[in-house]
């Protein structure tokens, strides 16, 4: 092996070394981590910000050994912020919101998210926006105003991503729904319009002569489809809440839709005249508690007027929490009336939560579809709802997790 090729090894091996250092901590005489590595510079804070997270003691008993590097971040505002600076210093974006997350979770550090000064020191995610929607009647007036800046940073951040696609995807699927046999020339569709008249092809001048044309009608103001989503405030669904919100003010925003939203628990509340801010939605709704998914659907069924042109999409893990009611039917009469009805089981990058798999594969017996959905294949969802296709094959397609 040349010199070159020994030293890039040496190398390599040096920094697989340092990085289980990183992993294992320094140990002590009894567990030692077996590299042998001395840390240096910025690898000691590297290694003090993991410490004070991984190896500090949860509140409450612990069992287990648990390493001897010092660590932990003692409760305190002072040392929390310290430790929010460093990690956001030392580690990319993705990875501090996950160190944030494990904090939040292993530490109890729930209460420190109630000060200002905390909330403006933290890296926003959709994950943060849920807890802050968890606490928020635990929020001081002081730190509300923070707490909602946080807040429409994430959906900021998250109208820019899923928005446009959203609404591009509405409107082109309202376009195709609306066909007529007089379109304006620029709305013609060219080749829908040579289908149908292949059989007037004239061979004496090679051409065909077009008998009837085939285009798109003009939208216009006209409401020609209803959206009516439906989510479930349960505490596993805080992310599809958060996602629900960008997609009803997107969908909202169309005229040719008339978007009603509505989040439920044990009672039901009507979200659809916040449309036009989904942080104002967001703090509408309240995580946790029951679940009276009967009285939900019987919510969403006052609100159908024409039943061929109605779209339900319901966000739930299907859990009933109210004994004596029957969604399911209710959904069925529904979609034996006309609505199209789509039951997602989560609305997050995060695949399906626990859900009821009885009440899912009922549903799917019935045809009404039951699948996890992420939220970069739900604008494509809404059109293949509004287009009316085959919403199981669909999720097939697209590689959703069905229940038939």
């Amino acid at each position: 092996m040349s010199d070159a090729r020994v030293h890039e090894a040496r190398v390599h091996e040096a920094e697989r070394l340092r990085r289980w250092r990183l992993v294992l901590g320094g140990g002590d005489q009894q567990h030692p981590d077996g590299t042998g590595v001395q840390l240096q510079g910025d690898e000691t804070k590297i290694d003090a910000a993991l410490s004070a997270l991984y190896d500090a003691a949860p509140p409450g008993p612990r069992t287990g050994r648990r390493s001897n590097r010092a660590g932990g971040l003692a409760s305190s505002a002072p040392s929390v912020a310290r430790w929010l600076g460093d990690i956001r210093r030392y580690f990319p974006s993705g990875v501090v919101q996950v160190m944030q997350r494990d904090a939040i979770e292993r530490l109890d550090l729930h209460r420190l998210l109630l000060e200002p000064e905390m909330l403006e020191a933290v890296e926003p995610d959709i994950h943060l926006v849920t807890t802050l929607l968890e606490l928020q009647h635990l929020l001081p007036e002081t730190t509300r105003a923070t707490a909602r800046q946080v807040v429409r940073r994430v959906v900021h951040q998250l109208e820019e991503r899923l928005g446009r696609p959203t609404v591009q995807a509405a409107t082109g699927a309202l376009a195709r729904a609306a066909r007529t046999r007089s379109p304006r020339h620029a709305d013609i569709d060219w080749d829908r319009t040579v289908r149908v008249n292949l059989k007037h092809y004239q061979p004496s001048i090679g051409t065909i002569v077009p008998e009837r044309l085939v285009g798109y009608a003009r939208l216009g103001s006209a409401v020609r489809r209803e959206i009516i989503i439906a989510i479930d405030q349960s505490a596993s669904m805080g992310d599809s809440i958060v996602y629900a919100s960008i997609f009803g003010a997107a969908l909202g925003s169309v005229r040719s839709l008339r978007t009603r939203l509505v989040a439920f628990d044990t009672a039901v509340a009507d979200l659809t005249d916040l449309l036009h801010d989904p942080v104002d939605v967001l703090f509408g709704v309240q995580l946790g508690g029951g679940t009276d998914l009967d009285g939900a659907i019987s919510y969403c069924q006052s609100l159908v007027n024409r039943p061929d042109e109605t779209v339900l999409v319901v966000i739930s893990d299907l859990y009933e929490g109210k004994p004596g009611g029957d969604f399911i039917a209710r959904m069925a009469a529904m979609a034996r009336s006309g609505v199209r009805c789509v039951a997602l089981l989560a609305l997050s990058d995060e695949g399906a939560p626990s859900f009821d798999h009885a009440a899912a594969e009922a549903l799917a017996s019935l045809g009404i579809p039951s699948f996890a959905c992420t939220p970069d294949a739900f604008p494509d969802l809404i059109a293949a709802a509004i287009d009316r296709r085959d919403l199981a094959r669909w999720a097939g397609d697209h590689g959703m997790v069905t229940r038939r």
